[in-house]
């Protein structure tokens, strides 16, 4: 089966390239040009197969340590941000005269955690990504590190990657760094195996502890969450070397083929479980637990014990269970003000008494996902 898809992969109409700090700068930080050129080449030449392509490159603060006369990467937000407003320019041009000499123009789109939790910031990124690809040109985005605050952050580019694949409706994701694959431990340790396909990340038994490289921030954890988050919208995804990334878009065996999986989430259900800003937080009983974890059942406001935040119907809502631990996330029919008179009342009652309006769920079960298929 992984032959198959490897073949997919290499004849995919649309693909994300996600290239990390570590793969494109040296040791001290310099945008290091081979490295660059040998992935634009790579990725040049899918595009001359006519494949698009949007890449998602880190970089940004790397590239602008040494003209700030850096010798590591700041640790404070603030100097990261200057870093990253300096290394910017520099990165981006890099990129716009390495594709130049392939007849290919380059786009630069800079992103906010908001560009892809509020829908209509989510639908205008889509028109725009659209529009770039329907004219030839090859998107270079990053996390717009020089406004972006801690509180609103993707935190690295992994997951920006992943929520682009879906954003773009890509069919494969690549995930290149300084990392030749998965293992099933830290590769400095023996015994470590190399896991060559993953049809579940779920059902990984792998160690994740050790962090990434001293120039980037995403380790193998991050790169397995943007795993989970393309798989469950259906994109291949590859980990790879960024060394390999010819071999990696040729569908050649190279790295860890995390598979997509069969039970595809809509749209909605993925931007609700990885994209969406909570509004609020919503507290269950044990029953109502069991409910809608056991029983796939919709939220009812008899189940409900208390909530935080101030929301309207339809927002995004956190649903935790009597200990506050995660249960999912779900779309309110209620806002936070509808609540207070709702709580732990049955909907036979609450109809009765406020209306036929007040009769429905709380929160549909076609409006809900349940923690087993994310992280939140």
């Amino acid at each position: 089966m992984s032959p198959a898809i490897r073949r997919s992969i290499a004849e995919a109409r649309r693909i994300v390239v996600k290239v990390g700090s570590s793969s494109i700068t040296d040791r001290s930080g310099r945008i290091d040009m081979p490295q660059l050129n040998a992935l634009v080449d790579a990725i040049a030449a899918a595009r001359a197969g006519g494949t698009d392509v949007v890449v998602v490159s880190s970089g940004a603060v790397a590239a602008g340590l040494e003209p700030l006369g850096m010798q590591r990467r700041p640790r404070d937000l603030a100097t990261r941000q200057a870093a990253a407003s300096v290394g910017q320019g520099l990165l981006l041009a890099r990129y716009t005269s390495l594709f130049a000499a392939h007849g290919l123009t380059v786009g630069q789109v800079l992103m906010t955690v908001e560009d892809v939790t509020r829908q209509a910031s989510y639908a205008n990124a889509q028109r725009t990504f659209t529009r770039l690809l329907e004219l030839g040109a090859v998107p270079v985005v990053n996390e717009n590190d020089t406004v972006a605050t801690n509180e609103l952050r993707f935190g690295d580019n992994d997951r920006l990657a992943a929520l682009v694949a879906h954003l773009v409706g890509a069919e494969a994701l690549f995930l290149l760094s300084d990392v030749d694959a998965l293992y099933t431990d830290h590769p400095s340790r023996p015994g470590a195996r190399r896991i060559t396909d993953v049809a579940e990340v779920e059902d990984l038994d792998v160690d994740t502890s050790r962090n990434g490289s001293s120039v980037g921030t995403g380790g193998m954890t991050t790169k397995l969450e943007a795993a989970r988050i393309a798989t469950h919208a259906g994109v291949n995804t590859v980990l790879a070397s960024a060394t390999a990334v010819r071999s990696a878009l040729a569908g050649e065996p190279v790295g860890t083929l995390f598979r997509a999986s069969d039970r595809r989430r809509s749209r909605k259900m993925l931007w609700l479980a990885y994209a969406s800003k909570v509004e609020g937080v919503v507290s269950l009983d044990a029953g109502a637990v069991r409910a809608v974890v056991e029983r796939k059942a919709s939220l009812l406001p008899a189940g409900v014990t208390g909530f935080t935040g101030d929301f309207h119907a339809g927002d995004p809502v956190r649903l935790v269970g009597p200990d506050g631990a995660l249960v999912g996330h779900g779309l309110v029919n209620y806002s936070s003000d509808d609540l207070p008179d709702m709580l732990g009342r049955s909907t036979r009652a609450l109809a009765a008494e406020l209306g036929e309006g007040f009769d429905r769920e709380l929160v549909h079960r076609d409006a809900m996902i349940l923690r087993k298929r994310f992280r939140g």
